[in-house]
């Protein structure tokens, strides 16, 4: 239920998007802040930044990130800070919290607290900057489903250093989906055609409704787009898309995904050509990456050891670049599924740069 209070009680769930977020911005600050002059971090339903009980918002666990960050010295960009936040007695209270901590900001570090419309001040920004914004990570956290336009998508994707982080309120959304007062927004998000799904409340009907939000994004200019949904007791509570142009990004973010679960009782599920993650387990079940890499190179014959490491941290595939050598490769090299092309590494068992590998007929998924 959508809160009417300056502060309110922070649901359990959402401890589970703000640890994912805190692991990303801990590789997004450095590695943006090294290379450009000016980097943005946009909430754009910032809140009041705390919960009822004390526990940091999104807009201060991004800037304790950055304060607390121990390359925060070595960052030389410009590090912005935009908290947007329509309501006045919650924009004044995260103010207050900017306010405490302005005293230990970085020379570098500036902050702040718009009390206006997301939709509104994105669009007045896109118009001031001509569309070509710095690079940007922009959180839209919405309550419901309104307030985020596709023509204010469209305008930070079409930035390419810019990515967004989306949280769509499943549970919220399918009971009002059909109701009159939704279908505009509906249609916002995820084109006409949702209207066609049978029964969006199904497990199929929900991977349909994804996929076309998938597409939507990326025909507004993303490249790669990954998903997970973030469940309490075996039932959806919401689900998060982040979508950017940068590959490093994507791969960064699933190294966030898998770094914060499990925890507690709570478990991250995400899909990508219809087969879960599987996080939460104590020892990650790797079979559907190695079915995936010889399937995708199994018929291409010698193939350099970057355009498999390219392919496992794009949004074709639910793992990161760093669970590819030792835990897929070196076994199946070792069950004689791959071959490493004479000459092209000096250490058995190791992948260096330039090494090329093949995967063996005998290593390709049976079909059925």
């Amino acid at each position: 239920m959508k809160p009417k209070s300056t502060l309110w009680p922070r649901e359990e769930h959402t401890e589970g998007k703000h640890l994912v977020l805190r692991e990303y911005l801990k590789a997004w600050l450095p590695i943006l802040g090294s290379t450009q002059g000016r980097i943005i971090f946009i909430d754009g339903f910032a809140g009041p930044g705390e919960y009822e009980g004390g526990e940091p918002g999104s807009p201060v666990i991004a800037m304790d990130t950055f304060m607390d960050h121990d390359a925060a010295p070595r960052i030389k960009a410009q590090v912005v800070f935009a908290f947007i936040e329509k309501h006045p007695a919650r924009a004044k209270h995260l103010q207050s919290l900017v306010d405490e901590r302005e005293s230990k900001f970085p020379n570098n570090m500036r902050v702040h607290v718009i009390n206006e419309k997301f939709d509104l001040k994105m669009t007045e920004l896109l118009e001031d900057v001509k569309g070509r914004l710095a690079p940007a990570f922009v959180m839209i956290d919405p309550f419901g489903v309104k307030g985020f336009s596709p023509n204010v998508i469209c305008g930070i994707l079409a930035n390419q250093k810019c990515e967004i982080y989306v949280t769509i309120m499943w549970s919220r959304m399918i009971r009002f989906c059909s109701t009159d007062g939704f279908r505009p927004h509906m249609n916002d998000i995820f084109g006409s055609k949702w209207t066609s799904i049978n029964n969006i409340a199904s497990e199929d009907g929900r991977h349909d409704l994804y996929q076309m939000y998938t597409t939507r994004l990326k025909e507004f200019g993303a490249k790669y787009v990954i998903s997970f949904d973030l469940y309490k007791s075996n039932k959806i509570e919401y689900s998060v898309f982040f979508a950017t142009q940068n590959l490093t990004g994507c791969d960064r973010m699933k190294q966030a995904i898998w770094k914060v679960c499990p925890f507690g009782d709570f478990s991250f599920q995400g899909e990508t050509a219809n087969q879960p993650i599987l996080v939460g387990l104590d020892a990650p079940n790797y079979d559907p990456l190695r079915s995936a890499l010889s399937e995708q190179f199994g018929s291409k014959g010698w193939t350099p050891i970057k355009k498999v490491l390219d392919f496992v941290k794009s949004d074709k595939t639910l793992y990161h670049s760093g669970q590819v050598k030792k835990p897929v490769l070196q076994p199946m090299e070792q069950e004689k599924l791959l071959e490493v092309k004479s000459g092209s590494r000096k250490k058995q068992l190791t992948y260096p740069d330039g090494c090329q590998i093949r995967f063996l007929e005998s290593a390709r998924p049976k079909q059925p």
